[in-house]
């Protein structure tokens, strides 16, 4: 597989959730009983990924706690018998070395954050996840993104068409030629003006990309924001190699803000064997 590493940008403020997140990061805060990250993590790690790369920031150790072992806890849970719980400390999809942490020492945008993991990628593709999207489908998004990518080269994002007065919040695609769910990008562009939005196409943090983005991002041109976007620097792969987006149509939880982040957690629960039945009749004494 051409693709094998993925950065996760998670060196964020979290600053819609404070004061959960003045101490906790963003990324930790459960989905019923498992981290917003830990999502993303699994779904590149079924998409073939082995190389796990998060790109940090202050206060951002207990990302990396999660994801290695403790023995204490491995230890007691094993002397009281109890190998369920004990499998679910056992973090899936690392690898000796296949988790590495790199400081994004200031907040300067999403573009910035990739940058900063330039010394890791080399001259190979990669993926980026943002863990604020929760996607849930029955195959790995990101292994939809992976397949398109070695069909037929280039970069390769993940779209989903939004109502038109909400086009301000993302970035855009101008689309060409269509394929199915497959969509050749024209152009792309930063949260525009509803009434000057190319198409109602967004980009929603799932990306397949050739190391190229990274000559652009070392520009550090600021966008919108007046911070280092990443879609800035994807426009300017447009035309130098194939580029393309595939039409997402599983569902989405948008858990970077806090409604979102409320339906994930009530949605995953309902799905659940031993919270379903308890959470839906909770629900129903709560609406009266």
């Amino acid at each position: 597989m051409s693709v094998r590493t993925a950065l996760f940008p998670v060196g964020g403020l979290g600053t819609r959730f404070l004061p959960a997140t003045k101490a906790v990061p963003k990324e930790m805060l459960p989905i019923v009983d498992k981290p917003l990250i830990q999502y993303a993590v699994e779904e590149a790690r079924d998409a073939g990924i082995e190389e796990f790369v998060f790109i940090t920031g202050r206060g951002k150790t207990a990302i990396e706690d999660h994801f290695d072992r403790d023995i204490e806890l491995e230890r007691f849970l094993t002397d009281r018998g109890d190998d369920e719980t004990l499998a679910l400390t056992r973090v899936e999809g690392k690898v000796p070395g296949g988790i590495a942490y790199v400081r994004q020492a200031e907040a300067l945008g999403l573009g910035h954050a990739v940058w900063c993991a330039r010394n890791l990628i080399g001259d190979k593709p990669f993926a980026v996840l943002l863990a604020d999207e929760l996607l849930r489908s029955d195959r790995s998004p990101l292994a939809d993104l992976i397949e398109v990518h070695e069909e037929t080269g280039g970069n390769v994002i993940s779209v989903v068409e939004v109502p038109e007065q909400e086009t301000g919040s993302y970035g855009i695609i101008t689309p060409g030629a269509v394929d199915g769910r497959v969509i050749e990008v024209k152009g792309l562009v930063e949260k525009p003006d509803p009434s000057a939005a190319p198409s109602r196409y967004a980009a929603i943090g799932r990306y397949v990309l050739e190391p190229r983005v990274m000559d652009l991002l070392a520009r550090g041109r600021k966008g919108a924001g007046g911070e280092i976007q990443l879609t800035d620097a994807l426009a300017g792969l447009i035309g130098g190699a194939p580029f393309h987006a595939v039409v997402y149509n599983g569902q989405r939880y948008d858990c970077g803000n806090k409604l979102g982040f409320l339906e994930a957690n009530v949605a995953l629960a309902l799905e659940r064997d031993d919270l379903g039945g308890d959470v839906e009749q909770t629900l129903r004494r709560l609406l009266g």
